[in-house]
Order: C-alpha cells, then structure tokens, then sequence
C-alpha cells in the first residue's frame, strides 16, 4: 500500500527533530556537534505516534486552542531564554492591548518541539499557532495541517518583511519570520594583510580564482593547522544549508525549480559535479579538516578563515576584536549566495478563532517587535524598519553586515514538501564526497533517491 501523506509528514517531522538549526534562534555557535538526523520511523511506530500526545510537556498551564476565545501558540524556545523571554512579552503586550482573544504560551525545548508538533499534527490537536522552521512549511501546507494567514496580501507587502522569511507555497502566505541567519566568512585583517589577500567587500567578494588562491596562500604558509573550517564535522541540516548555497553560486542546485519534479542535471550535472570535485579536494588536499575536534579552531588562532553563521560573531569578536572580519562567500560563477529562511509563525488548520491567531502573528512583525526580537538575541531582524531601531543593525552597525547580506544574496531553500528528502539525500552526497567518495555515483544516487520519492508522492502537487 502507498503510503499516505500524514505517513511521509511524520517522517519528515521526525528527520527535522535533529536538523542543526542554522537558520534559527541562538546567538551563539552551536554548543556541540549537531546530532544526525534520527533513523526513519517504521510504519508501526508511526502508529503508535498516532495514538500519542506531544512528547514534553510544556512549561505553562494552558487553556486548549479554540475554547472560548482564547489562542495558544507553541515555540521551540523553552531551553533559550533570550527568546523565550521575547515571544513572553509580546503576548503580553498583545493580551493587555485587546479584549478579543488571549494569547496562551505552551514552549518546548527545541531538541523535542518538532517530535511534539508531527504527534499533535497526526492526532490533529496543533494549537492554533505554530512556531515552524522554514524548510517544513511546504509539507505542513501540502499535508493540510496550517492554512493560509487569513490577511490581505498588501498587508504583508506593507511590513516590507525580507521576500526568504515569508513563508508561501503554491503562492499563498502561510508563515511570516521575525529573524533570520547569514552564512559568512570569518577572518582576521591582520592575517589577509600579512599574507598580501584583498579583503572583500559585498559590493566585490572573491572570486573562486582568488579564494583558490587565498587558500593556497594561508595553507603554504606553515602558521596554520588548516586554512579554512567550514564545519563539516556537523551533520544534519547543517549540509544542504551550508554547501547548497555553494552549489547554487557554482550554477547547480538541489532540483529543477521550475517545476520541482526532477533533480536530474541540476543536482549531478556539469556545474554540480564541477562543484562537488572542489568541495572534495577541500579536504582530500588538506585545505580543511573532515571531522575536526570541535568549531573553534579559528578562534583558537589553529585555522585562517572559518565558513560558518553569523550566531558565531559574538564569540569571534571576544577572540579577535577589531581584527576580526565579516566576509562575504565567494562566487562560484553565478553570484554569491546564502542559505535563507528561519523560524516563522504559521496557523494551523483547526484553528476555530484563524482570524486572532493571524492578528498576533501581525503584531509579532511590527518594527518594535522585530526590533526586540533582534536586540534580545542578536539574530539578523527580517524587515529594514525594525533593523533601523536597533543598536547592532542600524545602518554604521557592527553587524550591519549580516543584514546587507541577506538582502544581497539570500536564497531560501527549495519550497517543496519534498524538502526532507533533498536534504538527507544531498547530506548523505556529501558526506560520501568529503569521505573520498566517487562524485558522480555519490550525485546520482542522491538524484535516483530524489526523483522516487518525488513519483512515490505523486509529485507533491506539482502535477
């Protein structure tokens, strides 16, 4: 029997549980290596999830979504409290404002929001607002489990909210995002200037020919242990994330997005496989470490550049001061590019009171909120209103940069329900690459396993 879609939600869900999550909360580098994503469930234990409340309980008493007038909403963010303390104070801004509906918070630690949301999305019992990650909107949307903001477009338009953290599929809004990441390169100015390497500007980053050339550089001088970190001892959602974007500048991607329904010459054609041999000889070479100890060789003084998110600022600016460097990535042809899309508030499907749920989901996205957002938690604020009324991300702020960038060069990953699959094929592509595996044979496989499961689901809706 052909599984059902609840069936392919769940494992989805179940891989996104162990996701690194690059492109979410924290102001700091992660705390330890992320974990790899958890095995696919059987279809017996999908059933059991069936029968299942939410894995953890959460840390407030709450009224269930739709009684009365009142609107729960769950967040991952129990274990920050930065965040936490945010979306806190604005629920209470928002209940002490209006008579119409009470906003009630449930909050998870993130290592088990998502197993707790696939349970209650099987079980049907999501609060009316749900905290997503970016990437799994479209397979909510597709799987019918959140509907979409019941708010006139030109609203939206109006927030002027960076076009990667709207979430749309089918060309309908379903999730709106306070705060974003940016993918960069960490460096020192002394060591560039040491070494004679042209310190790059978003206005003029390397090319590929004069980061090949700064790599030679800095691993022929002897003062390093390595001369770039691009963290590829992490696992999970860190790959498609981190290296796609390099895929994307270097002319390839995860799949054909013109009508999402093949990966063949996209994902293991000339460019990508072009691609794939210089990622390999990263580490074949010994450019970069494979499986490094920890993330904090650069700011150590043991690596030169480091390829990481802009979470990792805070830490690099205590190691390095005003020496320390913003850079943006290279272009591999086509235009530098970044990983795009963070935490975003949608509404689920049962939701009785849609229009309240939608109201505050409004509000989380005025300037002051995304302002307070980003002060809280130094995260990149999604809209040029709420950057301008902050200390870090004002125009002259120290990172300034990272906003730039994500309005430069931010691409949002592949908005399919298929996503899951592109992500762990193109993460187990490119464990094998870094490994010493055969390119192509790593590129088709990934191909061969996308391009079933894309005829296993009958498209996802795309035909």
């Amino acid at each position: 029997m052909k599984p059902s879609k609840k069936y392919w939600f769940s494992l989805a869900c179940l891989l996104i549980l162990a996701m690194i999550l690059v492109a979410c909360g924290g102001n700091a580098a992660p705390a330890e290596e992320p974990a790899a994503p958890a095995e696919e469930a059987a279809p017996t234990e999908v059933a059991a999830m069936e029968e299942a409340a939410p894995a953890e309980e959460s840390t407030e008493a709450t009224v269930p979504s739709g009684e009365g007038s009142s609107v729960t909403l769950w967040s991952h963010s129990a274990g920050n409290p930065d965040e936490i303390a945010v979306v806190e104070q604005m629920i209470a801004d928002y209940n002490a404002m209006q008579d119409n509906y009470e906003v009630i918070l449930e909050s998870f630690p993130q290592e088990s929001y998502n197993d707790s949301v696939a349970a209650a999305s099987i079980a049907g019992s999501l609060p009316c607002i749900v905290d997503l990650d970016a990437p799994t909107v479209p397979n909510f949307a597709w799987s019918g489990y959140i509907q979409p903001l019941p708010v006139d477009r030109a609203e939206i338009d109006a927030l002027n909210i960076l076009e990667n953290d709207i979430g749309v599929y089918n060309g309908e809004v379903y999730s709106l995002g306070q705060f974003d990441v940016a993918l960069l390169i960490y460096a020192r100015q002394s060591i560039l200037d040491e070494y004679g390497i042209r310190t790059p500007t978003i206005e003029e980053p390397w090319t590929l020919e004069e980061f090949n050339a700064a790599l030679d550089t800095l691993k022929d001088s002897g003062e390093f242990e390595y001369a770039l970190d691009v963290n590829a001892g992490y696992s999970g959602e860190w790959w498609p994330y981190a290296y796609s974007p390099m895929l994307q500048s270097a002319g390839g991607d995860l799949i054909n997005r013109d009508t999402f329904l093949e990966a063949e010459g996209v994902l293991n054609g000339d460019e990508a496989t072009t691609w794939a041999e210089w990622f390999g000889g990263l580490f074949e070479n010994g450019y970069t470490p494979a499986t490094p100890a920890d993330d904090q060789g650069f700011n150590q003084g043991k690596i030169a550049l480091w390829y990481t998110g802009s979470w990792a600022a805070d830490s690099v600016l205590e190691a390095w001061g005003d020496d320390a460097l913003f850079l943006p990535p290279p272009d591999f042809g086509n235009g530098p590019v970044i990983g795009a899309g963070s935490w975003q508030f949608g509404v689920s499907s049962t939701c009785e009171h849609p229009e309240g749920a939608a109201e505050f989901v409004m509000f989380t996205m005025t300037p002051e909120n995304v302002a307070l957002m980003s002060e809280t938690s130094s995260l990149i604020p999604t809209t040029a209103e709420g950057a301008a009324l902050t200390e870090k991300y004002a125009e002259g702020g120290i990172f300034r940069p990272f906003f730039d960038m994500a309005q430069a060069y931010a691409f949002i990953r592949p908005p399919t329900p298929g996503y899951l699959m592109l992500s762990s094929q193109f993460e187990q592509a490119g464990l094998s690459i870094r490994d010493g595996g055969n390119v192509q044979d790593a590129l088709d496989d990934a191909v061969d396993a996308i391009e079933r499961d894309i005829q296993d689901n009958s498209g996802y809706g795309f035909q």
